[in-house]
């Protein structure tokens, strides 16, 4: 197994001046329009995911935060043989599991597979039935889908913390609904860590920390301006990176660097909350934050309180910004599942909510 390592997502700047495989399982970026502050920028560093294994350039968007599952030739036959577990036709071509198998995530992160080409409604609830997930204790959640390629499992509400989950997918001989079947199996867990989240509010100016229900810290932050507001909402942390680098002709603010909201910067301690590009990270031009609303949409931290965050969070610790003019982050942008309500997940489910297995 490997993790992709590619472009990274970026977005911020100083503050704004008032007027102005074969068979595998995936989750690819859902870029839903550019948020304010940057996007293909390079990020470097410490890993993206849960787990991270040395520096260099990751992609900080859905799919650099999954694990990459590498099948057996057979697998990526255009037309793998007829036998009597594998009817013939092409096979169904998936890319990656999220989260990385083996790792520690947060309460509010997703089980999430996308599949390479699109999945027929007739053929997701079969689907469904053979993603199997089992858990240390119960749990009720369902699946939900994302278009025709991308399903989610999560919980109704958050995980808890210690749970152990276990994904099997056997998906040998199931079918798409467009003439591809799958050709393998796979087995893939984690564990659920602390309860570790944290509530912005973007027109306080706040951020309060806390782990497992007991406040640790309460931290002065920047969000988005009145022309870049933040998102609101709930947005489980997607990963994070050392630096990244953010510009806003990447994200089609301005090309122009004579235009006051040209930037191109390189920035410290970031951690990522969405495909379209917000993190929260420190910003050179806003180094003392606490008293406006200034970024191009990322909520900006100190440099001390940059890099405290940045240790302290895990990929799928819960992220909530209120108090923003913006509306709720989609559910798709990124791992903001939790934007749903229970009701509103459970409609494109094709086997609707269910208490996960116990496995000891």
């Amino acid at each position: 197994m490997r993790t992709l390592r590619g472009i990274a997502r970026g977005f911020a700047r100083g503050r704004v001046k008032s007027g102005g495989i074969g068979v595998a399982l995936a989750t690819t970026a859902v870029l839903l329009g550019a948020t304010a502050c940057g996007a293909s920028a390079s990020a470097s560093g410490a890993a993206t995911g849960a787990a991270a294994s040395g520096a260099g350039a990751r992609t900080a968007t859905h799919a650099a935060h999954a694990t990459h599952v590498t099948p057996g030739a057979s697998a990526v036959s255009a037309s793998p043989a007829a036998s009597a577990s594998r009817p013939a036709g092409p096979p169904m071509l998936l890319d990656t599991i999220t989260p990385q198998t083996g790792t520690t995530v947060g309460v509010a992160m997703p089980v999430s597979v996308t599949f390479t080409d699109p999945v027929a409604p007739s053929a997701r609830a079969g689907i469904e039935k053979q993603l199997k997930l089992t858990t240390s204790v119960p749990v009720n959640g369902a699946w939900h889908w994302f278009g025709d390629k991308r399903v989610d499992w999560r919980p109704a509400s958050y995980w808890p913390s210690g749970t152990k989950v276990t994904l099997d997918a056997e998906l040998t001989g199931v079918t798409d609904g467009h003439g591809r079947y799958g050709t393998h199996a796979y087995h893939h867990s984690f564990t659920v860590g602390s309860d570790t989240e944290a509530t912005v509010s973007a027109s306080g100016h706040t951020m309060k920390v806390t782990r497992d229900g007991r406040t640790v810290r309460t931290l002065p932050i920047d969000a988005g301006s009145k022309d870049w507001p933040s998102w609101d909402g709930t947005m489980a942390v997607m990963g994070k990176a050392k630096t990244v680098r953010m510009t806003s002709c990447s994200v089609h603010i301005t090309c122009d660097k004579k235009d006051p909201d040209f930037y191109d910067l390189t920035l410290p301690w970031d951690v990522q909350l969405t495909a379209s590009g917000t993190y929260l990270h420190y910003s050179t031009g806003d180094p003392q934050p606490g008293h406006s609303s200034g970024s191009h949409g990322c909520v900006h931290l100190s440099l001390a309180d940059a890099k405290w965050f940045y240790d302290f969070v895990k990929q799928g610790d819960p992220v909530t910004i209120t108090g923003s003019p913006r509306g709720n982050a989609a559910p798709d942008n990124g791992f903001a599942d939790f934007n749903l309500t229970w009701t509103q997940w459970l409609a494109q489910s094709a086997t609707g909510a269910h208490v996960s297995p116990v496995t000891l």
